[in-house]
């Protein structure tokens, strides 16, 4: 008796331990830019890498139209996508969204619609009709998630439904909105808040990317005031570390960034092209690029470990051309 009861006071200890052990760690993976009617054989591989989460930063389908049925049967193509329904059967999905699947290209806040693909986005994103983030104006949200003993933010922006209007010169390239904003009162608010918790790493996703600065199209620097309060804010809040994860582009590369006033370097890693990519763009202008510029399909990959008093993370582009475009590791 005695013995039957070791035997199962050591394998008690040993499913304890097997679960610290997992607990210590956790994956998300990350992609934007997913044509509903184009083949999607990213999915599986994704699957491979087995994340816990995946976020959605934006194009997550190609809507484009006023008509809201019609954006609601280009979802439900999603949807139904064989390779989707069945990665997301087994994987947390959230997401935040961008242009196309807003309903207009480089549409902001004067998208008539907005109310409406609000909540078709979040009947897509699988969230309940009770949550408080269908009362809200805009798709911006956060969670958290343990990993170990540390606590790791997930913050995902809306950068379009408050977003003022873009600026354009006589060639009709955009030039700075200098006093627009992107977030508006209430998500500004709200960011504010949850950049004060004692979270040991947040991770921020908006659908367009905030780093970069010398491409022509979309981005944060198009409202230079909205780029420079978004970082001030990272400093004032006094976070201990921070990610910033983007779409749109259809390409991929990591930005690297020393603001003043952060111990740590500012990455934001842009993850573009489940379905598409920019294949005839061989090199942009990104004083903050390091390592490649990325014109393949490809997803991101973040890996979190607990190691120690570290919060560990290595983060890469992978695709299916190319298994691993680039890595970076980074401790907080």
């Amino acid at each position: 008796m005695m013995k039957r009861i070791l035997t199962i006071a050591i394998l008690f200890l040993f499913v304890l331990n097997t679960s610290a052990q997992q607990n210590n760690t956790f994956s998300i993976a990350f992609g934007s830019c997913n044509r509903q009617n184009l083949p999607q054989p990213m999915w599986d591989v994704i699957g491979k890498d087995k994340p816990n989460l995946w976020l959605w930063l934006g194009d997550n389908i190609y809507g484009d139209t006023d008509d809201m049925t019609v954006l609601k049967g280009k979802y439900d193509i999603q949807l139904n996508n064989e390779g989707y329904k069945k990665f997301a059967a087994i994987t947390k999905v959230i997401g935040t969204w961008d242009d196309h699947d807003y309903g207009r290209n480089d549409a902001g806040i004067g998208y008539p619609h907005k109310k409406e693909s609000q909540q078709l986005a979040l009947d897509f994103l699988n969230v309940s009709k009770e949550s408080p983030l269908r009362k809200i104006e805009g798709l911006y949200s956060a969670n958290t998630y343990q990993v170990g003993s540390k606590t790791v933010k997930v913050i995902l922006l809306d950068a379009r439904y408050h977003r003022d209007t873009l600026m354009k010169d006589a060639d009709k390239n955009y030039v700075p909105n200098i006093n627009g904003d992107i977030l508006g009162k209430a998500q500004w608010k709200w960011l504010k808040k949850e950049l004060k918790s004692k979270a040991d790493a947040y991770i921020i996703g908006s659908g367009i990317q905030i780093l970069s600065v010398e491409h022509p199209y979309e981005k944060w620097a198009n409202f230079p005031a909205a780029r420079k309060r978004l970082l001030e804010l990272l400093v004032k809040t006094k976070i201990k570390g921070a990610i910033l994860l983007s779409g749109d582009r259809h390409i991929g590369e990591f930005s690297k960034m020393e603001v003043k006033g952060l111990n740590f370097p500012l990455y934001d890693v842009t993850s573009s092209g489940l379905t598409h990519s920019a294949t005839n763009n061989n090199g942009e202008a990104n004083p903050y690029r390091v390592g490649p510029l990325v014109n393949q399909k490809h997803y991101g990959l973040m890996e979190f470990s607990n190691i120690g008093n570290k919060l560990s993370i290595k983060i890469q582009l992978k695709g299916i051309e190319t298994p691993v475009y680039h890595t970076e590791e980074i401790n907080f």
